[in-house]
């Protein structure tokens, strides 16, 4: 995991090489070599290039796990290659990642130039459910209930996403603007505390110091998922200064019983909304 000064931490992409040549091309990866992570964590992969050989590129990469398990890709579009197994990760599995890029043809004279090999293991199993009707989040550990937090999630208009989402980047205090999700000038709060990312499009779970009464009570976002906070977020006690310190880069966040559809896929590292049969299609 990658952390700066102010403590923002991501699924942190790597790639072998910086500079890609026009007839060259690596992919940036996610999570990286030496992470611990969650559960829910895919291995996914953006390529420097669109790829129109897909099965000679995916078979370029391999992986193995201790214990054993069956892991396939899935191509999301033509540059993002993601690999999972069937069910959430068992606590405790060690993947290795061989990218055997160098030479492969990715697309008509485009070639390859990476050879690297990435290790990550999966920590505690955490899975938390919220649920948008009775305004509250069960957090699971190793399948026991753990805590249970009153959230508050999108207001009618703006509801918040169903299906199984995965953390992707965790952010002490960060800056959210209406703007930068289509909202215009609808809100613009500086000091967001304890934001933990679900999706590409904005989707959030993260402290909120200015809800009042709407934890466990009503909806009252503008679709992320709000835990009640103080400003600046230096108490670590309140529920989501705790729900942060107790989360990781690969944690799953299922939401159920809101009025918008399920995540897409590839809105984020949301593959596990996509059955089985579909995946390996």
């Amino acid at each position: 995991m990658a952390k700066d000064a102010d403590g923002h931490e991501s699924a942190e992409e790597s790639a072998f090489t910086t500079l890609t040549p026009k007839n060259t091309f690596v992919g940036i990866y996610t999570p990286d070599n030496g992470a611990k992570v969650g559960v829910g964590m895919p291995f996914s992969v953006h390529f420097t290039r669109g790829i129109t050989h897909p099965e000679d590129v995916e078979k370029a990469i391999t992986i193995k796990t201790e214990p054993a398990v069956d892991v396939k890709g899935h191509w999301f579009g033509n540059d993002r290659l993601d690999f999972r197994p069937q069910e959430y990760w068992k606590s405790g599995t060690k993947v290795t990642v061989n990218l055997n890029l160098d030479g492969v043809e990715g697309r008509p004279g485009v070639y390859g130039k990476q050879a690297k090999t990435v290790t990550f293991t999966i920590g505690r199993d955490q899975v938390s459910t919220v649920d948008a009707k009775t305004h509250k989040m069960v957090v699971k550990r190793d399948g026991k209930v753990y805590k249970t937090i009153p959230i508050t999630t999108g207001k009618p208009g703006y509801d918040t996403w169903n299906g199984q989402m995965v953390i992707s980047e965790r952010l002490r205090v960060t800056r959210m603007n209406g703007e930068t999700v289509g909202y215009g000038g609808e809100y613009d709060i500086k000091d967001v505390p304890d934001a933990q990312r679900l999706t590409n499009s904005g989707t959030f779970i993260h402290g909120n110091y200015w809800g009042g009464g709407a934890f466990g009570n009503y909806n009252a976002s503008h679709g992320c998922i709000g835990l009640r906070d103080v400003r600046g977020g230096g108490d670590r006690s309140v529920p989501a200064g705790w729900f942060f310190d107790h989360s990781m880069i690969g944690d799953v966040v299922i939401v159920k019983n809101s009025h918008d559809r399920t995540v897409a896929p590839d809105n984020g590292l949301n593959g596990w909304n996509m059955s089985w049969e579909k995946w390996i299609a």
